[in-house]
C-alpha cells in the first residue's frame, strides 16, 4: 500500500530543505527525501579541505542566519552541520536513506518509487542537487593508464594522488581551490578559461561595500528578468561563474602554472590547445557536472537531455518542479542564498493551484490533509 503526500521534494540538500521551509509556512502538507543517511552528507562526502567560496552572511538559508563570523567561509563539515541544525529547528519531515528508483504519472498522481516503497504525490519538487555527474571528456579514457584520473566530487585530499605533477582542468572555482591545495606540495599546472574574478578579496573590509552589491548583482540584476541576466545567462552555462574568493594572484603566487585548454590526448599524455603535452602522473578533472536524472520517467526532457522548464516549472508536466539548478531565475539560483527565493516562488505556485483548484470546486478552502501526508509545519 502506498503513502499519498501533496508535495514529495526529492532532495534533501539545501535546495529541498529551503523549499520544505516554505512550504512549511504556507501550511502545505509535504515530505523531503534524501537518499543520505543523515542531513548535510552531501557537503561531507566532497573534499576534506573544501570551504564554501561565499561569506557566510550569504550561506543561510531562509528564516535563520548563518551561525558565526559573518564574513568567514564555512567548510564542509560546519556547512553540513548547519544543515542538520536547520532541518531540525524548523522540523522539516526529512526521511534519510532513502533512495528514488522511478519517478513517473500515473494519469492521476505522481508515482515515486523508493528502495523502500511506493510514494503517491500531487506534486513533486526535484532538487537532489545539479552536481551529481561529473563531466569529463570522452578523451580522457585514452590517458595512459599509469595516470591517476579524480574528479571534483572523488577527489578528498592531496594524499589521494600517485607522486608527481598534477594537472587541474577547469579554472572555475573548484578548480581553482583544488589546484591552490596542491601547488603547496607538488608542481599544479591549471588549464582552461580564465572565468574571470571579482577583482577585490571579498571580505576585506574596506570591499564590503563592494562585495554587498556584487551579491545583489547575483540575486538581482543577473536574472531572467533584466537584459543584462539575459544576456549573460548563456555565457555563464557554458563556462562558470566568476572566481569569487580565490584570485588568480593567489594562484601565481602559489606557483600554480596556468596552461592552454586540454583539447585531447596525444602518446597517453594532456594534449593543450597551443599543441604541447604535459608530462603529469595525475589528473582532477574540474569540468563541471551534469544532474543525474535518468530516473524521472516522464516526457519532460529537451533534445539536449536538460528537463524543459520554466523558471522551476516543467513545460510538459503539470505539477512537476525543478529546484537548484544554475541561473534556474538569476546567477545566485545555484548558490545557498539563491535558492531560497526560487523555492518561495514555487511554493507560492502551488498555493495559488490549490487555491483556483478550490474555488473552481465552489468548496471552501480546507486544511485537511491528505491522508499519510506530514503534518503542517
Amino acid at each position: 500500500m502506498s503513502e499519498h503526500f501533496d508535495t514529495v521534494v526529492i532532495g534533501g540538500g539545501q535546495a529541498g530543505l529551503a523549499m520544505g521551509y516554505h512550504l512549511s509556512r504556507l501550511k502545505r502538507p509535504f515530505l523531503i527525501l534524501d537518499g543520505n543517511p543523515r542531513t548535510g552528507d552531501s557537503w561531507r562526502n566532497r573534499w576534506d579541505s573544501l570551504r564554501l567560496f561565499t561569506p557566510a552572511r550569504y550561506d543561510a538559508l531562509p528564516g535563520s542566519r548563518y551561525p558565526g563570523p559573518q564574513w568567514s567561509y564555512p567548510g564542509r563539515e560546519e556547512f553540513a552541520d548547519y544543515l542538520s541544525s536547520y532541518a531540525e529547528k524548523f522540523e522539516l519531515p526529512v526521511r534519510n536513506n532513502v533512495r528514488v528508483n522511478r519517478l513517473s504519472h500515473n494519469g492521476h498522481v505522481f508515482v515515486i518509487e523508493t528502495g523502500k516503497g511506493r510514494i503517491d504525490a500531487d506534486n513533486v519538487v526535484v532538487a537532489p542537487g545539479w552536481d551529481r555527474k561529473p563531466k569529463v571528456p570522452a578523451f580522457a579514457q585514452q590517458l595512459n593508464p599509469d595516470i591517476r584520473q579524480l574528479t571534483a566530487g572523488s577527489y578528498k585530499s592531496p594524499e589521494d594522488l600517485t607522486p608527481g605533477p598534477v594537472l587541474v582542468v577547469g579554472a572555475g572555482n573548484s578548480g581553482a581551490d583544488v589546484a591552490l591545495e596542491l601547488a603547496a606540495i607538488r608542481k599544479t599546472y591549471l588549464s582552461g578559461r580564465h572565468p574571470g574574478e571579482i577583482p577585490w578579496p571579498i571580505d576585506a573590509v574596506a570591499a564590503r561595500p563592494l562585495t554587498l552589491a556584487v551579491f545583489f548583482a547575483f540575486s538581482h540584476l543577473l536574472t531572467l528578468g533584466t537584459p543584462m541576466g539575459r544576456k549573460a545567462r548563456p555565457q555563464i552555462l557554458a563556462h562558470s561563474g566568476p572566481l569569487v574568493r580565490v584570485k588568480n594572484r593567489d594562484l601565481v603566487r602559489a606557483g600554480v602554472e596556468r596552461v592552454a585548454r586540454t583539447e585531447g590526448i596525444k602518446d597517453g599524455l594532456p594534449l593543450l590547445a597551443d599543441g604541447r603535452t604535459l608530462g603529469i602522473t595525475n589528473v582532477v578533472w574540474c569540468t563541471g557536472f551534469t544532474p543525474d536524472l535518468a530516473w524521472i520517467d516522464l516526457p519532460v526532457f529537451g533534445p539536449d537531455g536538460e528537463p524543459q522548464q520554466d523558471r522551476g516549472v516543467a513545460k510538459a508536466q503539470a505539477g512537476l518542479y525543478f529546484l537548484g539548478a544554475t541561473f534556474q531565475q538569476s546567477l545566485a539560483s545555484s548558490m545557498v542564498h539563491g535558492v531560497g527565493r526560487d523555492a518561495a516562488a514555487i511554493a507560492r505556485l502551488m498555493a495559488a493551484k490549490a487555491h483556483r483548484a478550490v474555488t473552481a470546486a465552489g468548496q471552501a478552502p480546507s486544511r485537511v490533509r491528505p491522508e499519510g501526508s506530514a503534518a503542517p509545519q
